[in-house]
């Protein structure tokens, strides 16, 4: 429950706010904590339809759970208590669905509740990965170190993943001008030219008359294509959102020429960063290989490492599963988690393979680009200029005789 209320500090100062609660009674309590004498206190009614926040608006982006863990740990290290620092943080926050969410957890805190107790309650804002690495923090003590190395996880992951949207704007640019250049040439140009051709009465191409016909069609039913295009996106989107769906694409991803090699060099630096990170804060390697196994994003990754996790319940290593597997685990990589593995030094191991495939990633960001822009560039000019010719050709022919 949600209740508006209005009281005053041991300054006499007024303050107005919402708290959440169980009760009315809860909800005093919790504000006396905090040093203050309620004068008002009632249960907040729902807002009408159109004055409640939208919750896309409200969607927590990954840049400011990074920004919280950055922040978060600094003041750690500046020996502020971890109810003030939440408080702080919370107060700055301008994302008001982020903002609530952490007065939320600094008020489980305060009660008494562990902090990976209180994130874990949230599972779309932190991951399994993020909760088990705050738990780990908490049991050695080194739980400021744990925030700023997860603040530089996510900061990784966020430029990579910028990176690699900014680099894919212009080629998507590209394709969306030249659709709607396509688009207008079949609705108005074409089909205009068409009666000139026609009027001739001369035999026309087979290419011209294909070009005609597709034009003709965009025209009749060129709303019924956008429509169906519409029903059809929607369609794919949910199916992807599914069970099945989510394997389907996995499975597809993989197989396509070039992105599969970009996409293994991803998983497999995830796979090796995060598995060396929850080794690394002490983590039961079966636990580890789980987390893991729910964070990879893949569907094909996710059954080989939960393959690897059963393997060394039984006693496997986890070299044995993966050298099952050279399609997505390279000869190279396996060798590395063997000798991880023999040596005792597992998490290192794979730290020094991640930080040769992130390097790898992004000289394959700027190869992948290199050839795709040009390659857009040569298809759709091929394409627009083969229905131009289609179509001036029988006009060329006319003016020669």
């Amino acid at each position: 429950m949600k209740f508006n209320y209005q009281a005053r500090d041991k300054k006499g100062e007024t303050q107005t706010g919402i708290i959440e609660a169980s009760s009315r009674d809860a909800a005093a309590q919790l504000l006396s904590r905090h040093d203050l004498y309620v004068t008002l206190l009632d249960e907040e009614r729902s807002a009408p339809a159109y004055s409640r926040r939208l919750a896309f608006f409200d969607r927590v982006a990954v840049r400011d759970i990074m920004l919280f863990s950055r922040q978060l740990s600094i003041m750690f290290q500046s020996r502020v208590s971890l109810v003030e620092a939440l408080q702080v943080l919370g107060s700055q926050m301008k994302n008001a669905s982020f903002k609530e969410k952490i007065f939320e957890i600094s008020e489980s805190v305060e009660g008494g509740t562990a902090f990976s107790a209180a994130i874990e309650k949230y599972p779309s804002l932190f991951s399994s990965f993020y909760v088990n690495m705050v738990k780990s923090g908490e049991a050695s003590g080194t739980l400021s170190g744990v925030l700023d190395y997860l603040a530089d996880h996510l900061e990784r992951e966020y430029y990579l993943s910028n990176k690699i949207k900014g680099a894919l704007m212009y080629p998507a640019f590209i394709v969306f001008i030249a659709v709607a250049v396509l688009f207008l040439m079949m609705y108005f140009v074409i089909p205009n030219l068409s009666k000139v051709l026609e009027s001739t009465g001369t035999e026309l191409p087979a290419i011209t008359k294909a070009v005609l016909w597709l034009a003709g069609f965009t025209k009749a039913w060129g709303w019924l294509l956008f429509l169906l295009s519409g029903i059809g996106a929607f369609f794919v989107y949910k199916y992807s959102k599914t069970k099945e769906g989510k394997r389907f694409f996995s499975i597809l991803y993989l197989k396509i020429p070039s992105l599969n090699q970009f996409l293994q060099m991803i998983y497999i630096s995830r796979f090796a960063e995060n598995l060396s990170t929850l080794i690394g804060g002490g983590l039961p390697i079966v636990q580890c290989l789980d987390i893991t196994a729910n964070i990879i994003g893949n569907d094909v990754y996710k059954d080989i490492i939960e393959e690897a996790m059963e393997g060394v319940k039984r006693g496997s290593r986890i070299s044995q599963v993966l050298q099952k597997y050279p399609s997505q685990f390279p000869p190279v990589f396996t060798q590395m988690v063997f000798v991880g593995e023999k040596s005792g030094t597992l998490d290192k191991s794979l730290m020094s393979v991640v930080r040769f495939y992130q390097k790898e990633v992004e000289g394959a960001v700027e190869k992948l680009l290199s050839v795709l822009e040009p390659a857009l560039i040569v298809v759709l000019g091929l394409l627009v200029g083969g229905m131009m010719a289609a179509v001036m050709l029988p006009l060329y022919n006319m003016a020669s005789f």
